[in-house]
């Protein structure tokens, strides 16, 4: 009998060779995941909408809700699938007009930079601003600007919650860009 229970702890430490993990999380793969061409001709045309001279609103905010509905759609029926797809469909969400859809575009961003598109930090911070603005919650990275009738502004703004150094790492400009940005603005609207 003590022979037998003498081997029992080392049957209880010991694990099964199935079992075990493979994997080295010290090792990353990276992974290629095809990039939608739907999805792309969807952000294309969301870009276009906004680079004419004379934006017709009315127009382009019929055309984002179709194009929101599509993404949707094409989201929910597992499409989409590189770091491109997740970007575009968050500029396309980011384009919404509701605090939905500017936490799913925020989302989607996130999952495009962790599918590596890096380029995608600034439209997760750009987004999780928005969202927060349409709360009534102060933007903590300072990406959204806005006119009113006594000028622009980021207001509401919590400048000092994030360092120069976490906007930059999320492509952002600091604080003193954003500034002569604003400045800029002002000095464009003094000029109509």
């Amino acid at each position: 009998m003590f022979g037998k229970l003498f081997w029992l702890p080392a049957l209880l430490l010991a694990t099964p060779v199935a079992a075990q993990d493979e994997r080295d999380d010290t090792v990353s793969q990276a992974v290629e995941h095809p990039t939608n061409p739907e999805m792309t001709a969807i952000f294309a045309a969301d870009q276009a909408a906004r680079k004419v001279s004379d934006i017709d609103w009315a127009t382009v905010t019929v055309e984002d809700a179709a194009r929101r509905k599509r993404v949707g759609e094409l989201l929910d029926a597992g499409e989409l699938h590189s770091g491109d797809d997740f970007y575009h469909a968050a500029f396309v969400f980011q384009h919404g007009s509701e605090p939905s859809d500017y936490l799913k575009a925020h989302a989607l961003a996130l999952v495009a930079v962790a599918r590596g598109k890096t380029t995608a930090t600034w439209i997760a911070a750009a987004t999780l601003d928005r969202y927060l603005m349409a709360i009534g919650q102060p933007q903590i990275y300072g990406t959204q600007f806005q006119r009113h009738n006594d000028g622009w502004s980021q207001e509401p703004y919590e400048w000092n919650l994030l360092s120069d150094a976490l906007r930059s790492a999320s492509q952002v400009p600091s604080i003193a860009m954003q500034e002569e940005r604003l400045a800029e603005l002002e000095a464009r609207k003094e000029g109509e």
